[in-house]
């Protein structure tokens, strides 16, 4: 049911072909703008892999905003009173969009984010790949930031539908994704540089997951995924015992 609901809504479609086509280009528009680094120092802190899945940041924003909505959107068009009395356990309907729509994006993410770093990697100047490796899947980290990147967007698609079960409301939910995603993590930059803003998904995946070489300061890859499910786990419950307690 939660499956027909996804794809017969005109939005996933688009959402998702925006997605693609904004990752891709940001990883190729990214990677053909990269400069030749100047010196030893500048080449060794160079991560190309980094470069071409810069396009992970707008992937998340749509792919979160399209979770939410599969949950707050039914609220808002009243039909969850026919879901909800078709499958009374609202625990149950709330596993079901979070498996539909977390299968979805990890399927979409994998192949999105191999692509752009298909793409991307062609688009590297010669200039940049006389100094450094263009990047390839068999170099330590490389395969690794790619895959992750990928499951990163699919445990963003859970925590949309965690927020979207708290929220209930699309302009809540949707600003609470943006909250957590975008405008804490800048806020606590600012405040007290990456002490805590390093604990926030955008940061990590940017510093610790999709990146082939340690950035200093912040999270190893394995650890940043393991405070993502964390997130994801703890987001979830809270909506399936929140969602559990309230009227439809």
């Amino acid at each position: 049911m939660e499956w027909i609901k996804l794809r017969s809504l005109r939005s996933t479609p688009w959402a998702l072909l925006f997605t693609v086509a904004g990752m891709i280009t940001i990883g190729v528009v990214t990677m053909a703008n990269t400069e030749a680094p100047g010196s030893a120092a500048k080449a060794a802190a160079l991560d190309p892999t980094n470069n071409v899945l810069a396009g992970v940041a707008l992937g998340q924003l749509v792919i979160g905003i399209l979770a939410v909505l599969a949950v707050t959107g039914e609220y808002a068009s009243g039909s969850i009173r026919s879901t909800l009395a078709a499958i009374p356990d609202r625990r149950l309907v709330l596993a079901a969009k979070a498996t539909v729509l977390g299968a979805t994006s990890l399927v979409v993410g994998e192949v999105i984010a191999f692509v752009t770093f298909f793409a991307g990697r062609a688009a590297l100047s010669e200039a940049v790949t006389d100094v450094v490796p263009a990047p390839a899947l068999d170099q330590p980290g490389v395969l690794r930031a790619v895959v992750l990147s990928g499951i990163y967007l699919a445990l963003i698609a859970l925590i949309g539908v965690g927020l979207g079960a708290l929220t209930r409301h699309t302009a809540g939910g949707t600003a609470a994704f943006a909250g957590v995603t975008f405008v804490l993590p800048a806020v606590l930059s600012g405040l007290t540089g990456i002490t805590i803003a390093k604990f926030f998904p955008t940061m990590i995946v940017a510093n610790s997951l999709a990146v082939a070489r340690p950035v200093d300061d912040m999270l190893s890859p394995w650890t940043g995924l393991a405070v993502l499910c964390g997130y994801t786990a703890a987001v979830l419950a809270a909506g399936g015992w929140l969602l559990a307690r309230r009227d439809a």
